[in-house]
């Protein structure tokens, strides 16, 4: 074999993990979200995949002829690279978020592909390592040449492929390729040249075929939108298999889930009369947006939303109105640019899953906020959280360490401990009236209640402030 098809070989076999490891966190999103659990996992599980394979790859390598190894190597790391994503459509409805099933669902997914292609490098060093003299030399240059296909499979599946196709796609074209390029090693066993190119088109065929989980896979999320059966004009949009957003495109002015009129709760009573000066941090499917620009005309209504092709889903499916102003970057990002006290509102809106960005919850992420406010303007958060409401109390501290004034609002058992779910958080500097807030919703029939003060207090009960240095959101809410 010469040099240059071995370090080739290497290159590939790296390179196709890094592709393999950056396209799970893709593939386990629509099931159990994307947070840092799930990367963690991921690349935990890749890393014993890498370490395993080339232990064994490297006593193959001793105990038989290397060369005959290479070509069922590249196979079967295709084929198991190609099952992934028909394992995860089995498994993934019956996974819950936690970090075993995290760890679980990655180890079966993609620890064998891993595993085979890590095998490849020991394998290639043992053909190429003709005299002792040479090890370091030989060991040293590929080891480089892996590293470097690591990097290449990292930036073209981050920075090109996952921008440019769907996942599935992606795999399936990178199964194909190592069964073929596995089948060419093996071209001297003609039997096994075909089976292995039936196999890699049979899988191939299977995973095309299949019906993905995502309507619309983005750079960010799996979105679905599901029409309402009992109305008409509903819309609800599921990112990464969660309903994120309800809107119907015939009426904005409804409002379908509680923590969406809480929200229109506080700002009928805090915000001032007539047009509104508001920024939306989070679009999803644009309700609050779009309920302002129909209530208030005349409102300057400007949202922060790091998804262009969310942007994109709700102009053609969501009646997203024209006359919103929404700005496609990261909103740590964008928020810069927007003047001091030049709103009046800013809604917190912005979820990963269930999760809302570490970076959007910290203090000094608030402070930004609270820049951009008018001297009374009002800040309001949708947070989601259970068992012991770790994640909501320590947010609630945080806000209170910027703003003169905080309130939370949730039904009474969620205050209590019994349950959990939306929890709305308001922050301002001036007061929040907290009884003119309970007529609002008694009046159309709600049970939430707000607490403030000693109250509040009591609820956040010493919790830690986040900070940029220490925002432990996905472990937090994991915590019960």
């Amino acid at each position: 074999m010469s040099t240059q098809l071995a370090r080739l070989l290497v290159f590939v076999a790296s390179a196709s993990v890094l592709v393999i490891e950056i396209l799970a966190a893709r593939l386990l999103a629509p099931y159990i979200g994307v947070s840092l659990e799930v990367f963690t996992g991921i690349i935990g599980v890749i890393l014993a995949g890498i370490s395993v394979g080339a232990w064994l790859g490297g006593r193959a390598a001793d105990r038989m002829d290397p060369s005959r190894l290479l070509g069922p190597l590249f196979v079967l790391g295709g084929l198991s690279a190609m099952a992934a994503p028909l394992i995860m459509d089995a498994i993934g409805p019956s996974l819950v978020r936690s970090i075993t099933s995290v760890v679980t669902a990655a180890a079966v997914g993609f620890f064998v592909p891993a595993a085979f292609l890590s095998a490849v490098p020991p394998v290639v060093v043992k053909i190429q390592l003709a005299t002792l003299e040479r090890t370091g030399s030989v060991v040293g240059s590929y080891s480089a040449v892996g590293t470097l296909g690591a990097i290449f499979g990292t930036f073209i599946t981050g920075f090109f492929l996952i921008a440019a196709f769907p996942t599935r796609p992606i795999i399936t074209v990178l199964g194909v390729a190592l069964g073929v390029l596995g089948a060419g090693l093996s071209i001297t066993r003609i039997r096994w040249a075909l089976l292995a190119l039936g196999a890699s088109g049979l899988l191939a065929a299977a995973l095309l075929a299949g019906d993905p989980p995502c309507q619309y896979e983005t750079a960010y999320h799996c979105a679905v939108i599901e029409v309402d059966l009992f109305r008409e004009s509903g819309r609800t949009l599921y990112l990464d298999r969660l309903p994120n957003s309800y809107v119907d495109i015939e009426d904005p002015t409804y409002l379908h889930f509680r923590y969406i009129k809480l929200i229109a709760d506080v700002l009928e009573t805090e915000a001032p009369a007539g047009s509104l000066n508001m920024v939306s941090i989070g679009g999803g499917g644009f309700t609050m947006p779009g309920y302002v620009e129909a209530t208030r005309p005349g409102s300057q209504n400007i949202v922060l939303e790091i998804d262009d092709d969310l942007v994109e889903i709700g102009r053609s499916e969501l009646g997203l109105d024209p006359n919103i102003d929404v700005i496609a970057d990261d909103a740590r990002i964008s928020i810069r640019g927007l003047s001091a006290g030049a709103a009046d509102v800013v809604v917190g809106d912005a979820f990963s899953g269930a999760t809302v960005p570490w970076h959007l919850t910290t203090r000094e992420f608030i402070v930004q906020i609270e820049e951009i406010l008018t001297d009374d303007g009002v800040y309001i958060m949708n947070v989601i959280d259970y068992g012991g409401r770790h994640f909501v109390r320590s947010e609630a501290a945080t806000l209170r360490e910027v703003f003169d004034h905080v309130a939370l609002f949730a039904p009474p058992g969620y205050i209590h401990g019994d349950g959990g779910g939306n929890y709305i958080l308001v922050a301002s500097d001036g007061p929040i009236d907290i009884e003119a807030i309970h007529g609002v919703i008694g009046g159309r029939g709600g049970t939430e209640i707000g607490i403030t003060g000693v109250q509040l207090d009591r609820f956040i009960d010493g919790a830690a402030v986040l900070t940029d240095d220490f925002a432990p959101v996905d472990q937090l809410l994991l915590r019960r």
